[in-house]
């Protein structure tokens, strides 16, 4: 689309760790208010619960700015973090670690990790480093784990050493069990919260034999998982002391929960869910919520049969503040905090697989009144996205490139 095109305006110093490619908007762009970015009919003729859910009004940002390719060497990133010194700390899908520096030197795989189980969805995916990182150097990840029983979504912690050569005490603090050995549907995304807690995502395991599990409150599966830093189940979880339930689970329903972050205002956590055939979701999460999966979705089977009863609402069970008919696969996602990119500010930038963009989603008293989608001509898979020391945007994709997208 003629709104996305980038021309490039650096030459391309094709180097084996910066290729330092620069693209930029070929003009400022007018807001435009009447029309979707989504132009494809959808898979099914469920209707939205209310307006706005889906297929929101198209906006363009204003303010001229660039996307560059800070390395295109790395391999399958999953995660990406921000160091206090502008680097990248970034996961790798078979298992590395590794800094990257905002002019594109990749360091050597970080030692020290457990192992990981690749096969299929799974590898080494999420990470946060600790808010006190500048002095105690931790970091957080997670990971699919391969156990005895099968496979499952953990997180392991341990210090980044002082030459950054190596993580220290690497030790598993949580198991999102059962185990099962299927390889897909992880979920994978670990972030703080802002009272020192880890929320981790986890999917339901992707199969028709694990799928109810999402509605199981005996099980960690198809949930957002709320922890400490030792792993054991966070004060204030919704359901603590109550029989039955697992006193980590925060929410529950979710399929295949790629997206976690925290707006920088309200300090409200939001996330975002593959759907099936249909029915991605961005969810507003409330403590002790149920978001649905598989009772209710927007979304179709593979083959095109209904989920379930085919139903898309139920009282008790909460509605994504949106969702993608057809689907765009949302993955890793960041709100923009900064302010060299006015109209961005508290946006919510989300990394699309199977779209191949950017989505830039304009959110107002929690509702989505307008979506963006960015670098769509780059026909990357963006895995992740997080922002800065210097308030730039920087993400990763599954073809193994960093961006870095700024202001011009």
């Amino acid at each position: 689309m003629k709104n996305y095109i980038f021309l490039l305006v650096a030459s391309c110093s094709l180097l084996a760790t910066s290729c330092s490619r620069d693209r930029k908007e070929d003009k400022a762009q007018e807001p435009a208010t009447t029309s979707s970015v989504e132009t494809n009919p959808p898979n099914s003729n469920y209707k939205p619960a209310f307006t706005g859910q889906t297929r929101a009004n198209a906006v363009r940002t204003n303010t001229s700015y660039r996307a560059r390719i800070v390395t295109s060497s790395l391999s399958s990133p999953w995660g990406i973090a921000s160091l206090p010194d502008g680097r990248l700390l970034i996961t790798e899908k078979t298992g590395s670690m590794r800094i990257v520096s905002p002019s594109g030197q990749v360091s050597a795989p970080i030692s020290g990790i457990p192992g990981v189980n690749p096969g299929g969805q799974g590898g080494l995916l999420g990470l946060c480093i600790d808010p006190g990182f500048t002095n105690n150097r931790m970091v957080y990840w997670a990971f699919s784990e391969r156990r005895p029983e099968g496979n499952l979504t953990a997180v392991a912690k341990g210090r980044l050493s002082d030459n950054e050569t190596t993580i220290e005490g690497a030790t598993v603090i949580y198991r999102a069990t059962p185990a099962y050995a299927g390889i897909n549907h992880y979920g994978g995304r670990v972030i703080f919260d802002r009272a020192g807690n880890l929320l981790l995502s986890t999917g339901e395991r992707a199969d028709l034999a694990t799928r109810p599990l999402a509605q199981s409150m005996a099980a960690a599966l198809g949930k957002i998982i709320r922890i400490t830093t030792d792993g054991q189940p966070a004060p204030g979880n919704p359901f603590l002391g109550q029989s039955g339930v697992r006193p980590e689970l925060y929410t529950l329903g979710h399929r295949n929960p790629q997206g976690l972050a925290i707006h920088p205002v309200s300090g409200d956590l939001w996330q975002s869910e593959h759907g099936p055939r249909g029915g991605d979701e961005i969810n507003h999460i409330r403590a002790g919520a149920n978001y649905g999966w598989p009772t209710i979705t927007y979304g179709i089977e593979y083959e095109g049969s209904p989920v379930g009863e085919g139903i898309q609402q139920r009282e008790g069970l909460e509605q994504p503040v949106y969702y993608w008919d057809p689907v765009v696969s949302p993955s890793g996602m960041a709100f923009y905090k900064g302010n060299r990119i006015p109209e961005w500010e508290n946006n919510l930038f989300i990394g699309a697989l199977s779209g191949m963009h950017i989505v830039r989603l304009v959110i107002e008293s929690n509702r989505v009144v307008g979506e963006e989608r960015l670098l769509a001509s780059e026909g990357q898979r963006f895995r992740d996205i997080t922002q800065g020391t210097d308030n730039a945007l920087y993400a990763i994709t599954d073809q193994g490139r960093l961006y870095r997208i700024d202001r011009d």
